[in-house]
């Protein structure tokens, strides 16, 4: 279910379809468009929400089929960044799955990036509020290395409520490895190192991850639970990247190593 109340906000519901239109307009076309804050300066956090809704509502209604959701600006320094004091998230749909190991080609994004992630894949409904990290490790059917790929549709420099607005600029999954009970191992040490073509970029632990990747998720359903929407059974939250992005040129292969857990890779063509 996508969050579909009605929220106080700054803009028209003519003005945020206008604003989803400038977002489907710019995926479509491959091609950037100026930031919504800019068109309209007096936008809300809810505005900027309800935007995002309304583009994965378009796509739903178009045949694309809601799997899960991805938190975003989990770290202390991204939220300082952004000027914000909480994470934020975006919605996952099936056409964003990306086998492992693909050949992807360039061109079907405005300017692609990749981050490390865990995939939660939920065995349980999580209904907020008052979701903790042990209600996610039981609600949990298991945990799955993963690469999201991360695209702005809208040009630099970003707001915080244009990146939402652009559903927290998701547009790629990729998942693999080996596929691991929550309880299995202390996930906060799960360690990535990113790889661009056989170079290393980036590396990171989970932990940096509120503390624990569990309490992404935590928060996510207790964001959404205010507002009657629960994190349901089989779908996939992506609980938020411990590196920084790394950026994607025509021709990259990005391999992440997750140690135990495997690796996964794709290449942009």
């Amino acid at each position: 279910m996508i969050l579909e109340k009605a929220l106080a906000a700054m803009m028209s519901k003519e003005d945020r379809n206008k604003a989803a239109d400038i977002l489907m307009a710019a995926e479509k076309a491959r091609k950037q468009a100026v930031q919504i804050s800019k068109t309209w300066p007096d936008i809300t956090m809810d505005d900027a929400y309800a935007i995002s809704t309304e583009v994965a509502n378009r796509k739903i209604a178009a045949g694309a089929k809601l799997i899960g959701h991805k938190v975003g600006l989990t770290s202390k320094a991204m939220q300082r960044s952004s000027q914000i004091d909480e994470p934020d998230y975006g919605h996952l749909l099936d056409s964003m799955m990306i086998a492992d190991g693909a050949r992807v080609p360039h061109e079907n994004f405005c300017l692609p990036r990749v981050e490390i992630e865990l995939a939660f894949i939920l065995g349980q409904q999580l209904r907020g509020p008052g979701i903790g990290l042990t209600d996610v490790l039981r609600a949990t059917e298991y945990v799955v290395p993963a690469i999201e790929v991360v695209d702005a549709r809208l040009q630099d420099p970003r707001k915080i409520f244009d990146t939402i607005s652009d559903n927290g600029a998701a547009a790629g999954i990729v998942v693999g490895g080996r596929p691991v009970k929550p309880l299995d191992l202390d996930l906060r040490w799960v360690g990535g190192i990113m790889y661009r073509n056989a170079e290393i970029e980036e590396t990171g632990v989970a932990a940096g991850v509120l503390g624990h990747p569990a309490l992404g998720v935590a928060w996510l359903a207790n964001k959404l639970g205010a507002h009657g929407v629960a994190l349901e059974p089989g779908h996939l939250v992506l609980a938020g990247s411990f590196t920084r992005v790394v950026f994607a040129r025509k021709g990259d292969t990005l391999h992440a190593d997750f140690g135990s857990l495997g690796g996964i890779a794709l290449q942009f063509v």
